[in-house]
């Protein structure tokens, strides 16, 4: 089973003084972080656990039909 995830993504400042947001395919939680990161080559490992606070707290909506997982798109300001 798949689930589209619609995750805020924190961008420290001097970075970003915004933010952004990430629209994920995944099985799980799991699987929608390392989709992430591994898209996001400026995360530092030090922001990981925000990054899972927000997976945790996104919109997660059950998808119909069983899609490839992957990052739909991404907005990062």
């Amino acid at each position: 089973m798949k689930y589209f995830f619609v995750v805020d993504h924190f961008v420290p400042f001097p970075s970003s003084e915004y933010g952004g947001l990430w629209n994920v395919i995944a099985s799980d939680t799991e699987e929608c972080f390392d989709l992430i990161v591994s898209e996001d080559d400026d995360m530092y490992p030090e922001h990981y656990g925000k990054l899972r606070e927000n997976i945790e707290k996104a919109n997660k909506y059950q998808l119909a039909d069983e899609l490839e997982s992957q990052v739909v798109e991404s907005f990062l300001t």
